[in-house]
C-alpha cells in the first residue's frame, strides 16, 4: 500500500500485535522513514488542527492561520499510523477521514509534509470500539485487509523476550486452542501469563479482569455462552512448558506486585474494596523504590485533557505540552487511582495508549517506571459500586491484575504504630470478637475512625458505614466498648502479664491431650493474629510459651506467611532454644481453669 499510494485499513483483534509490527517493519523495510502513530483515542478536536491568530508577515495584521500538530511535520518522509482509530469521538473522526481520503488535514497536503502511507487500525468488534464506518463514500477509498494472529511476529517478539525460555512448546499448546480460547488468550495476555510466570507469581493473575470478574478461559458452549472452564489446564500446560511453578497464591502479595512492577516496568491493576489500603500501601512503596511521592491522578477529577494539551509554536506547527509532573526526568510511578470512576466514559480508551505504549500523544514519559491502577469491584457486600464497565481491549493492558483482599494489605502496623495501645486494642476486638461478615464492613478506613472517635471520647456508632434512614452497618460494638473499657480480654498483653500461669495451662493441656485443649487453641489464636510489632515486644513470652503448642500448630507460623513474620517466627525459635529449660509451675485453681 505504501508502494501504490494507498490508504490502508487494518483490522484484528485485541493483543495480536497490529502496532508493534508496524513499529518494527517500517524501519526495517524503509530505511529513513519514521513511523508516526496517533492514538486516536487520545486526540482532541484541538490536537489535530487549530485555527490560531498569527501575525501576517507582509502585513503586519493578525490573521487567523491552521496549525498542524507537530507529529505530522518530522522533516522527513514518514508513515502515518492512526492507532485505535474507531476510538476517537465524531469530530476526531471527521478530521481522520479527510486523511485517509485525500491524505490531506485543512489546507495542509500530508504528502508535502513528507507523508508516504496513511494505515488505520483498531479491532472491528463492536463491543471494543466506538463506532464503525460505513459510509460508502469513506469505505471505497480505502484498502481494508484483516489481520490475525497468525499474521503478526508475537511469536519472534515474546521468543526475544525470553531467549532463556524455548517457547516453542508454549506456541505449540497455544496454537492446538480453539479459535475462541485463543481471542481470549490474546498474545498480549500470554506474554502477560507468562511475565508472572518469570516473575515467580500465579499465571491466573495476567488474565484480565473484566468487568471487575478474572477473565476464565472457558470454550464457547453450543448457544454461545460459556461452556467447560479450562483456565487450570491451560496455565498449567504453559508453566510446565516453561519450567516454572504456578502457585495458587502468595504471601504478601501485594508488595512482591508492587515492587516486581517497579523492578520489571509494568503496569499493574490493584482491585479491592473500598477502604482496605490500597491507595496508602501504593505511595509508600513507590516512596520506598524511587525515594519520591509517586505522580498520583484520580480519574473522577481527571482526564487524559487535563495532561496533555495542544500549543501554539513559533514555527507554526502545535505541540504537546504535558503536566509538569510527567516530565520531570527523575524516577517516577503513575498512580490512577479509582480508575474505573472517569470523568467521562471515554477516558478507559483514551488512557490505552498510556497504559499500553507508556507514551502521552507520542511522546515517551521520561523515568516512569510503573503504572499503577487502583479501583473498586463492581459490587461489594451485597452493593452496586458506582464504577464503570470496561472491554477485554482495555483490561488486557495490565501485566498483573489482582484482587485485593482486606488481609493482604499491612496496614494493622501502621495503625498501632500511629496510635499505640488503643490500635491494639481495637485490633484484637476486630480479629477474635466479630466474624467474617462483621470484618468485611468495618475496614482499616472505619477502624480507624473508630480509634478516633474513642480517643475524642465519642459514641462509636457514628464511625460505622452509615447505610441511610437512620442505619449503620450490622455489627455489634458491644465487645470493642467492653475492651476498650478495660474489662477483662484476652490478648497478648494478657499473657505477657500472667506468662508462668499460662505456662502452666498449657503444660496441662499437653499432658490431657496431644492436640491441647481450648487454652491452646486460645493462645494459638492470640499468636497468629498479633502483628509481628506485637510479637517483637514480647519475644520471650512468645519463646517461653511456645514449646507446649502442638507441631502442626507451630508449622502454621511459617508456612505462607510473608517474610517479615517468618523471620520472626525464626527468631522466636531460636530463642526458645536458647532458654533454659524449666519445669513447668503447677496450675493453680481457678474459676477460668
Amino acid at each position: 500500500m505504501i508502494t501504490t499510494g494507498q490508504t490502508g485499513q487494518i483490522f484484528g483483534e485485541h493483543g495480536i500485535g497490529k502496532t508493534s509490527t508496524f513499529v518494527s517493519y517500517i524501519p526495517k523495510r524503509f530505511p529513513g522513514t519514521t513511523l508516526v502513530v496517533l492514538p486516536a483515542a487520545n486526540l482532541a478536536p484541538d490536537d489535530l488542527l487549530v485555527n490560531a491568530p498569527v501575525r501576517d508577515e507582509r502585513s503586519g495584521e493578525l490573521a487567523l492561520r491552521q496549525l498542524i500538530m507537530r507529529q505530522l511535520v518530522p522533516g522527513k518522509q514518514f508513515v502515518l499510523l492512526i492507532d485505535d482509530s474507531l476510538q476517537a469521538g465524531s469530530t476526531v473522526q471527521s478530521q481522520l477521514m479527510q486523511i485517509a481520503c485525500d491524505w490531506t488535514l485543512g489546507e495542509y497536503d500530508l504528502r508535502e509534509l513528507g507523508c508516504v502511507g496513511v494505515f488505520l487500525t483498531d479491532n472491528e468488534a463492536l463491543a471494543e470500539t466506538s463506532a464503525r464506518r460505513s459510509d460508502l463514500a469513506i469505505l471505497d477509498r480505502m484498502v481494508t485487509i484483516r489481520l490475525t494472529a497468525n499474521d503478526t511476529a508475537w511469536r519472534q517478539a515474546l521468543a526475544e523476550r525470553y531467549p532463556d525460555w524455548d517457547l516453542r512448546e508454549v506456541f505449540r499448546q497455544w496454537a492446538s486452542l480453539g479459535p475462541h480460547l485463543r481471542r481470549l488468550l490474546s498474545p498480549r495476555t500470554l506474554q502477560h501469563v507468562l511475565d508472572c510466570a518469570r516473575g515467580g507469581f500465579p499465571l491466573t493473575w495476567g488474565l484480565p479482569l473484566l468487568n471487575g470478574r478474572r477473565l476464565a478461559l472457558a470454550e464457547e458452549g453450543k448457544d454461545g455462552g460459556p461452556g467447560r472452564d479450562r483456565t487450570a489446564e491451560v496455565l498449567d500446560g504453559i508453566a510446565a512448558a516453561v519450567g516454572a511453578g504456578n502457585p495458587d497464591t502468595l504471601a504478601d502479595p501485594v508488595r512482591r506486585i508492587l515492587r516486581a512492577a517497579m523492578t520489571h516496568r509494568w503496569a499493574v491493576l490493584l482491585q479491592g474494596p473500598p477502604g482496605c489500603g490500597k491507595t496508602q500501601i501504593t505511595k509508600q512503596i513507590a516512596r520506598e523504590e524511587t525515594g519520591r511521592d509517586p505522580v498520583y491522578f484520580s480519574l473522577p477529577v481527571t482526564n487524559v485533557e487535563d495532561l496533555c494539551v495542544p500549543v501554539p509554536t513559533p514555527d507554526g506547527s502545535l505541540e504537546a505540552m504535558l503536566a509538569r509532573s510527567l516530565l520531570d526526568p527523575e524516577p517516577k510511578v503513575l498512580v490512577w487511582d479509582e480508575y474505573n470512576r472517569p470523568k467521562d466514559k471515554a477516558t478507559f480508551a483514551k488512557l490505552m495508549e498510556i497504559t499500553q505504549e507508556w507514551t502521552l500523544a507520542g511522546r515517551p514519559l521520561p523515568g516512569l517506571r510503573a503504572q499503577v491502577a487502583l479501583q473498586n469491584p463492581p459490587y461489594h457486600l451485597g452493593r452496586k459500586m458506582l464504577v464503570s464497565a470496561n472491554n477485554v481491549a482495555q483490561a488486557s493492558r495490565f501485566t498483573i491484575s489482582y484482587e485485593v483482599l482486606p488481609d493482604d494489605i499491612p496496614a494493622n502496623e501502621w495503625l498501632i504504630s500511629t496510635y499505640g495501645e488503643t490500635a491494639e486494642t481495637v485490633l484484637e476486638w476486630w480479629k477474635n470478637d466479630i466474624d467474617d461478615e462483621g470484618r468485611d464492613w468495618v475496614t482499616k478506613r472505619t477502624l480507624e475512625r473508630l480509634i478516633k472517635l474513642h480517643r475524642a471520647d465519642m459514641p462509636l456508632e457514628p464511625g460505622l458505614i452509615y447505610l441511610g434512614d437512620g442505619e449503620y452497618a450490622p455489627v455489634p460494638l458491644s465487645g470493642l466498648e467492653a475492651r476498650l473499657a478495660g474489662r477483662s480480654q484476652i490478648g497478648l498483653t494478657e499473657l505477657a502479664g500472667d506468662c508462668r500461669r499460662w505456662e502452666a495451662r498449657l503444660a496441662a493441656a499437653a499432658e490431657i491431650s496431644e492436640e491441647g485443649t481450648n487454652d491452646t487453641d486460645l493462645v494459638h489464636q492470640v499468636f497468629s493474629n498479633a502483628e509481628v510489632s506485637q510479637l517483637e515486644r514480647h519475644l520471650d513470652v512468645v519463646a517461653r510459651l511456645l514449646p507446649y503448642l502442638p507441631p502442626k500448630l507451630r508449622a502454621t507460623y511459617m508456612v505462607g506467611q510473608s517474610a517479615e513474620r517468618q523471620r520472626f517466627w525464626m527468631a522466636a525459635l531460636t530463642r526458645m532454644a536458647e532458654l533454659p529449660a524449666r519445669r513447668a509451675p503447677r496450675p493453680r485453681q481457678s474459676a477460668r481453669s
